[in-house]
């Protein structure tokens, strides 16, 4: 495993860093339950993984039970966990509501440390803006968690530059969480100016929702509610048809290095300067060893060109 040291929080952190969004959702990862996913995780540790990424809506809280369920069995003070407040209802069922205000924070956390069983959090994030309530009031609740040692290190997730910004005037921001991948580069200068300034990166989203691992050639036919024909863009024209000219060179660089078009994924969004770690999600063991093995090669200057000029070429870098 390879790692980077995060500059604000003086921690050092495993570039895969394991993310549980709908550990707990049929719909959406399709594993073959909790006792599975918990392998997976453990084996992950055993690789050196040492950062798991969960929220407090993921499921309702049955990801940040899952993950405490795993605390049970790990040496909690080597294991980095981060996780989420804010988002009131469940992605999956839509109609998201936003609340970051002082008493939501206090509340939420206690929650998330219930659910792990756990004293601390380290890494706790704003999982989204909430336009309701102004960044001064959540940044007071965050620092207040901190002076009391329930929280290490402060985070703000989906997060645009100009709202970082003003969140610095009331405190440290450790990390961003934005999503991130070839396809989907949106927050790309918050995240080099975030990086310029001592704020490290975990991005999310690396796979795409699955379409850069290689395993779709053609349009899914997931049913109509399924999460990724929305929150990824990349299951509907005219992004798709351009995704599977993408292929066509990351299958010609997968083949060279004898790996799969998922490791290229991984090692693309890793080897960026201003990307600490990439959140990742593994519920299943046939899972392990292909993500892990990506650590254990990186792509050439060269290919990285290469992979970036195609997607400047097809447009995809500006979606």
């Amino acid at each position: 495993m390879r790692y980077k040291h995060y500059k604000n929080a003086n921690v050092d952190v495993s570039e895969f860093a394991l993310g549980t969004w709908g550990l707990d959702d049929s719909r959406w990862s399709g594993h073959g339950g909790v006792s599975e996913a918990l392998e997976a995780m453990k084996a992950l540790i055993d690789q050196g993984v040492n950062l798991i990424d969960t929220a407090a809506n993921y499921g309702n809280g049955t990801s940040e039970k899952v993950v405490g369920e795993l605390l049970k069995s790990v040496d909690r003070s080597k294991i980095l966990i981060s996780t989420k407040f804010g988002t009131q209802n469940d992605l999956f069922t839509g109609g998201v509501y936003r609340d970051a205000r002082f008493g939501t924070v206090m509340r939420e956390l206690a929650g998330s440390l219930k659910n792990m069983k756990t004293d601390y959090v380290d890494f706790y994030f704003l999982h989204w803006p909430d336009v309701s309530t102004p960044i001064a009031e959540t940044m007071c609740a965050l620092n207040f968690l901190k002076e009391q040692g329930k929280i290490r290190y402060i985070g703000l997730s989906n997060t645009e530059l100009p709202l970082l910004k003003e969140a610095l005037k009331y405190g440290q921001v450790d990390v961003i969480q934005p999503p991130f991948s070839m396809i989907d580069q949106r927050y790309k200068e918050t995240m080099e100016w975030a990086s310029e300034h001592g704020i490290d990166v975990m991005a999310y989203g690396s796979m795409g929702g699955g379409i850069l691992t290689g395993k779709y050639r053609t349009i899914p036919n997931w049913p109509a509610h399924d999460v990724r024909y929305t929150f990824y863009k990349g299951f509907s024209e005219p992004t798709f048809s351009k995704v599977m000219e993408l292929m066509k060179t990351l299958d010609e660089i997968a083949a060279a290095h004898q790996a799969t078009v998922s490791q290229v994924a991984i090692n693309w969004t890793c080897q960026k300067d201003y990307v600490s770690s990439a959140l990742i999600g593994v519920t299943s063991m046939r899972h392990v060893k292909e993500n892990m093995d990506a650590f254990n090669w990186q792509l050439t200057s060269d290919e990285m060109k290469r992979i970036d000029d195609h997607l400047h070429e097809l447009g995809l870098d500006q979606e």
